[in-house]
């Protein structure tokens, strides 16, 4: 079997030897495709440059054609031959002429339409006899003379240029006068400005005639280009690298000319040669590691069996070690079986425990919620005394009446306490908030006078309004947050209670509300938590709130705790509003044994 060193030296020597493959493949591959993708870009971009040049010698041509036909025809119109007859005194038609000048120069779009004598002295022309055409360049009058075609490229000075075209009128065999019109390049060159591209002419003496860049025009292109392959051609504000492409116009010994940009093939150059060399990296690299990927199955085949030898050995010492750990796990075991015994008897405790502090949280809050019946009976029972005293039996009836309805209640209130920790399955029904708001009140009051608060405001639309709910739960709530409000207000003078109700869509929101200190920020969070008091020792227990929240989310409805712009604490209680029943009990009762879910 070989060694680990063998085969690492082995796959060293294939690696040197695919790395050199790979480096001579690349360069081929990476020259071609550069060379492949070089020649596209150049074709493509001399293709849509020739394209262009082609198009504008054909404007050019037919632009000049146009005009080249002109002179020769009008020199054949008898009109025209009329107007160079002088009268008996030697006169011309100037104004014939003049008028025919401008009716030809106005339909054929031309510069300017010149009538001249042989002698060049102007006959009229379409601009009148201040424009610079009226003059008639020498040769053109000759080269009309002789029976040709006159030709000739102007230029008036500025960026002011025109060709024109001259042709001889002969009457009776007679050379007459010259017809010249004068060709207006301000619309080819327009057409020209739209192109990307630099398009300009040059004549025979190498000065740029015709450019859609005016600070070419009327100047040598040498100015303008500088020697190399290809050639550079001032841009903007420098010079860049442009492809020239040439069209002759022997006619008018002219050369039309179309930059083309070569960036384009450069950048597919560019592009071409780094997706090639990605393309040869990524195949170098996937080569590489299916080489070392075969290097590692192999070592890992030699290290697996040499391995499978040490782990032979290592079994067998393993094994006489297990002997001795089996007999430690037994014992082990034992422990075990005697710890999950006391864990049972300590869950066991636990659960006790647990069951004790619920208790004595409902035996807390049933003492702070029978404090209040209690003053009330014990109210009720010393003047039912004293009218017994009096002799008023009718007084001593109605306050043992009374007594009798606060023990129901009390009762009531006990059921409910005792399955506070369980989700009731009660029925909800409508109930009147004006009569709840109205008994709860009766429980307060008598708290309220005994801390020096005797203004406790009702709204007047509280005894309208009917709400889900149940009629001793729902005055639980109002007693507790009309309670809090007078503890809040202890000591603090004009201490006022406002009690107000109102229906929005589907809801009616209670609202009660003092003039106290309000409730810090850091408290509001927290005065709904069971056993959250801000009271002194002996005064609560912190259990109110919490059996208020309690209550009202059975009845499907929320509470939340704020505080006023102008200064107090607010509960504001929602609760879906209910209508009027037709024939509604004055005592409506919840079920038995009612509970308040956790």
């Amino acid at each position: 079997m070989q060694s680990r060193v063998a085969i690492e030296k082995q796959f060293r020597l294939i690696r040197t030897a695919l790395f050199v493959a790979w480096a001579i493949l690349s360069a081929i591959i990476v020259a071609w495709s550069v060379r492949s993708s070089t020649e596209r870009a150049y074709s493509d971009v001399m293709q849509k440059a020739g394209e262009t040049l082609a198009v504008q010698t054909e404007i050019l041509s037919g632009v000049l054609d146009k005009y080249r036909l002109l002179p020769p025809l009008l020199s054949r119109q008898s009109s025209i031959r009329t107007l160079f007859v002088r009268d008996a005194a030697g006169n011309a038609q100037t104004i014939d002429a003049r008028g025919t000048a401008e009716a030809i120069a106005g339909m054929s779009a031309a510069r300017d339409v010149a009538f001249f004598f042989p002698d060049g002295a102007l006959l009229a022309n379409a601009r009148g006899s201040s424009a610079k055409s009226a003059v008639a360049p020498p040769e053109l009058i000759e080269v009309a003379r002789q029976g040709r075609l006159g030709r000739a490229a102007l230029s008036y000075g500025g960026d002011d240029r025109t060709y024109a075209f001259s042709f001889g009128v002969r009457r009776d065999g007679k050379f007459v006068g010259v017809v010249v019109v004068y060709v207006d390049f301000y619309r080819v060159e327009a057409a020209w400005a739209l192109s990307a591209r630099r398009i300009f002419v040059t004549d025979k003496s190498g000065t740029v005639f015709l450019a859609n860049d005016p600070a070419w025009r009327l100047k040598p292109l040498s100015d303008f280009r500088q020697a190399g392959e290809p050639a550079r051609y001032l841009i903007g504000d420098g010079f860049e690298q442009r492809l020239d492409l040439t069209q002759r116009l022997p006619l008018l010994e002219w050369d039309l000319h179309v930059l083309a940009d070569p960036a384009p093939v450069a950048t597919a150059r560019l592009s071409a040669a780094s997706i090639a060399t990605l393309a040869c990296l990524l195949a170098g690299l996937i080569a590489l590691l299916a080489l070392r990927r075969n290097e590692m199955a192999i070592l890992r085949a030699r290290t697996d069996r040499a391995t499978a030898l040490r782990l032979e050995r290592v079994v067998r010492d393993r094994t006489r070690a297990l002997s001795v750990i089996n007999r430690s796990l037994s014992h082990e075991v034992e422990v075990r079986r005697t710890a999950e015994e006391r864990l049972r008897k300590t869950q066991d405790e636990l659960v006790q425990t647990a069951k004790l502090a619920a208790l004595g949280q409902m035996s807390a809050a049933l003492s702070h919620e029978y404090n209040q019946p209690l003053a009330a009976i014990r109210s009720y029972a010393d003047n039912a005394l004293r009218f017994i005293d009096r002799g008023a039996t009718s007084e001593v009836s109605a306050n043992l009446s009374r007594i009798n309805g606060l023990v129901e209640r009390m009762a009531e209130l006990s059921r409910t306490l005792l399955s506070f920790s369980r989700k009731p399955g009660a029925t909800i029904e409508p109930v009147p908030l004006g009569t709840i708001v109205d008994e709860a009140l009766l429980l307060a009051r008598p708290r309220a006078r005994a801390a020096g608060i005797a203004n406790i405001h009702v709204g007047q639309q509280v005894s309208g309004l009917y709400v889900q709910g149940g009629r001793i739960r729902l005055g639980q709530v109002i007693v507790n947050l009309v309670n809090n409000a007078i503890d809040a207000l202890a000591g603090i003078p004009n201490a006022r209670v406002e009690i107000d109700a109102r229906r929005e869509g589907d809801l009616i929101i209670v609202t009660v509300a003092d003039n106290g200190p309000g409730i810090s920020p850091e408290e509001l969070p927290k005065v709904f938590d069971p056993f959250f008091t801000t009271k002194g020792i002996g005064e609560g227990i912190g259990i109110g709130l919490s059996i208020v929240d309690n209550i009202v989310r059975d009845f499907g409805g929320t509470i939340v705790a704020s505080n006023r712009p102008e200064g107090g604490a607010c509960f504001t209680v929602s609760l879906r509003a209910a209508s009027a029943p037709g024939d509604a009990p004055d005592n409506i009762e919840e079920t038995a044994g009612i509970g308040l879910g956790v």
